[in-house]
């Protein structure tokens, strides 16, 4: 079924030699006909050789990253199918067969693999938690397209990957694909698969603390962007909930007596109100702009073309079975 396709494994990697020569082997083992592109992010451990060494090839991007390693893959590959995943062997290759297999199928732009042993990570409850915190505050802003906004094991189209922007410039990337897909109501897809503990000598590069602040800003800015009119309206709510709270004894005073003694007090609420106007008028003026853009990306995203996937199934509409065990205990 898919050998009309070109599919592409895109692996990136920072300090992972214990681990991406394995990775690397089995994904040739388990997509024989794919190409397979390490981006090694100035990895000091023999990364890039080890990867090498298994026969993969190795593309070195000087900014450190992985929104801009992802970036430079989406950019520089050309493929009709894409698989992107972690090189601390904690995905398993042999499910990328499974992802492909859904995207085409379905229809779909992306495939996202949900980890389903997501608290066996390293034993960092602090992530798990984060992860839970983080997909609840996605689905209440961007929608329920989601349930692991985190996953790196994705696969994509090719029309998804040359039509995505791709501005961030670390571990936030995932959370932009999530929004981007939500934002032009993209057909996307999630598979539940087993999530591996990461093998003896495979550190996690995420800070709890760090990441995680750098995720909850960037979850404000694509708000910004996306949803400006919430966005500004929550402010605005905000300076005139501010406002009323400063206003509402000096009204009082004035309608008991006719005076106002505390002056300074109401100037204070008016100057908060009046931001408050503002921030609502901008709220109203850039949802247009964002709707503009929206609709510039959509017609971008349409124009690019899906090539050969459609054009596989087409051709080959028997489906093999997916493999029962990969599905879970309520699989048939």
């Amino acid at each position: 079924m898919f050998e009309p396709l070109s599919i592409a494994v895109l692996l990136p990697c920072y300090n992972e030699a214990s681990t991406i020569g394995g990775v690397v082997r089995d994904f040739r083992a388990a997509l024989p006909t794919a190409s397979i592109h390490v981006f090694d992010n100035n990895s000091t451990d023999g990364t890039a050789l080890q990867a090498m060494l298994a026969g993969a090839t190795v593309v070195r991007e000087r900014r450190q990253g992985k929104g801009h390693v992802v970036r430079r893959m989406f950019a520089d590959i050309d493929a009709d199918i894409y698989v992107m995943a972690d090189g601390d062997g904690t995905y398993s290759p042999a499910d990328a067969e499974d992802l492909i297999r859904t995207l085409i199928t379905e229809q779909s732009d992306m495939v996202v693999g949900t980890r389903r042993n997501i608290r066996e990570d390293a034993g960092r409850q602090g992530h798990a938690l984060g992860n839970k915190l983080f997909n609840y505050l996605y689905r209440s802003i961007f929608g329920t397209d989601f349930s692991d906004i985190f996953s790196g094991y994705r696969v994509f189209s090719r029309r998804f990957v040359k039509s995505f922007p791709a501005i961030s410039a670390g571990f936030e990337i995932e959370t932009e694909m999530s929004v981007h897909a939500s934002r032009l109501k993209l057909p996307v897809s999630e598979l539940e698969l087993d999530y591996g503990r990461r093998p003896e000598g495979s550190h996690s590069k995420l800070s709890t603390y760090r990441d995680g602040a750098k995720i909850l800003w960037m979850f404000a800015m694509l708000m910004k962007e996306t949803r400006p009119f919430a966005f500004f309206g929550l402010i605005s709510l905000a300076f005139m909930t501010t406002s009323l709270i400063f206003m509402t004894p000096v009204l009082i005073e004035y309608f008991g007596t006719g005076l106002v003694p505390r002056m300074p007090t109401w100037v204070l609420s008016m100057v908060l109100l009046l931001i408050s106007i503002t921030m609502f008028t901008a709220g109203l003026i850039l949802d247009s702009v964002s709707r503009a853009r929206t609709e510039q990306l959509r017609l971008h995203y349409m124009a690019t073309g899906r090539r050969a996937a459609r054009e596989a199934v087409v051709e080959k509409p028997a489906v093999p079975q997916l493999r029962a065990h990969r599905r879970g205990p309520d699989a048939a």
